[in-house]
């Protein structure tokens, strides 16, 4: 049973399900974990946390047999203990202010930062035979849903920027907040989003019992390895049943996030709406932030032009959710390269809510004298704007590298 209580009656022994602050601004490396020491209970209550949420099923109630907080650990009147039935996420969040990209983007770094730390050690865990419970990442999750709230873009753009190491964790992430922005799209309730970005998240535990000499390859995989691969699902699965929390959607989405509409993907070849509707949405998350992230075997491909290659696979994603995922993110998502009619090249630097074909853009490289130019950011959807998007540029097609520094600062 999950209870609120006040962070005085905290003991050694009490399972900590959740702290009542958010996620960024607590010391701890996990956000749900066993209490084992003093320090720990001293910790929480020096950073000024009253109100924390206890797992009576894994570990001890208020009033059981536990070890006595230390002495030396500042007392505050006790609150009276309230049994909630679900976590906090389920119900609907206060819509938080919009932010702008520049505003977001720099809460969004550090929560990748934080969220990456998370993911390793979850990750960690299922690779040394340890149960990964769902409701611990619960926290995380609704820090990332907050962000997608206040702009859908931030969060989402940041963790698709990746070295070759922290690929599988940041990859988690990203599709835990493409899984936000998409359920939201598509006018999910916030119970159904909440179990989006929970399942985007778990959806690649089953890596974590892959030969690392095969899934951090920096190459393309042989017949066999990709067989290997291939049983990640059934193995994420697997973990997430014997942990006893996962929702239903949430192990559906691990084990079949790789099936096709058409029948032609893996493991169980599922077709059409046998495929439910959050492992079909998973589908589109996944194949997105993986074909646009680097690799070391392949240069990741720009936001607009991977949406453009994937509307063009027939029988790969379900028509209806690609489109609400195409609106989810943007015709022109943020980071992708596109020519003006003046012939000017830019990078979209945030969306316009009004209308996703006049974003904001970067321009800074002259397409007819191949020089740069002085950066100038250009909003298409000022009435005094006469500039438009002629249509979307290839990178490598001009020598361009390291386009986040456009947008990133």
């Amino acid at each position: 049973m999950i209870k609120e209580i006040h962070s005085s009656q905290l003991r050694v022994g009490m399972y900590l399900h959740k702290l009542g602050v958010s996620w960024l601004k607590h010391p701890f490396v996990k956000n749900a974990f066993l209490i084992e020491s003093g320090d720990d209970v001293r910790t929480i209550r020096e950073h000024g946390i009253d109100k924390v949420w206890i797992d009576t099923d894994r570990g001890i109630d208020v009033g059981g047999d536990e070890a006595p907080a230390p002495a030396s650990a500042p007392e505050a009147p006790a609150a009276t203990d309230t049994v909630v039935t679900a976590p906090a996420a389920v119900a609907k969040p206060k819509a938080p202010a919009k932010q702008s990209m520049q505003a977001e983007v720099a809460q969004a770094r550090k929560l990748c930062n934080l969220a990456r730390r998370e993911v390793v050690s979850m990750f960690n865990d299922a690779r040394m035979g340890k149960v990964v419970k769902t409701g611990d990442a619960m926290p995380l999750v609704e820090e990332i849903s907050a962000s997608v709230l206040r702009n859908p873009s931030a969060l989402i753009s940041v963790a698709r920027i990746k070295t070759h190491d922290q690929y599988t964790y940041l990859h988690s992430i990203a599709v835990c907040a493409l899984m936000v922005a998409l359920a939201r799209q598509a006018g999910l309730d916030e119970a159904m989003v909440t179990e989006a970005g929970i399942a985007g998240l778990m959806h690649d535990l089953g890596k974590a019992v892959m030969p690392l000499e095969v899934l951090n390859k920096p190459g393309k995989l042989t017949d066999a390895e990709y067989d290997i691969m291939k049983t990640h699902p059934e193995a994420g699965w697997k973990m997430l049943r014997e942990a006893g929390d996962a929702t239903a959607g949430t192990l559906d989405v691990a084990l079949h996030h790789h099936e096709k509409v058409d029948g032609t993907g893996y493991p169980k070849g599922l077709a059409g709406e046998d495929i439910s509707l959050l492992s079909r949405m998973g589908a589109i998350c996944d194949v997105y932030d993986a074909v646009t992230s680097n690799r070391p075997y392949k240069a990741g491909w720009c936001p607009a032009e991977s949406l453009r290659r994937m509307a063009s696979w027939k029988g790969h994603f379900d028509e209806r959710l690609f489109k609400a995922f195409v609106r989810s993110v943007g015709i022109y998502p943020v980071g992708a390269l596109v020519r003006t009619k003046s012939d000017k090249l830019g990078v979209i630097i945030e969306q316009n809510e009004g209308s996703m074909l006049t974003p904001r853009i970067r321009v800074f490289f002259s397409a007819r004298s191949n020089a740069p130019i002085p950066q100038q950011v250009i909003d298409l959807a000022s009435p005094a704007c006469r500039e438009q998007i002629a249509g979307i540029e290839n990178p490598q097609d001009w020598g361009l590298e390291n386009l986040e520094r456009f947008w990133l600062d």
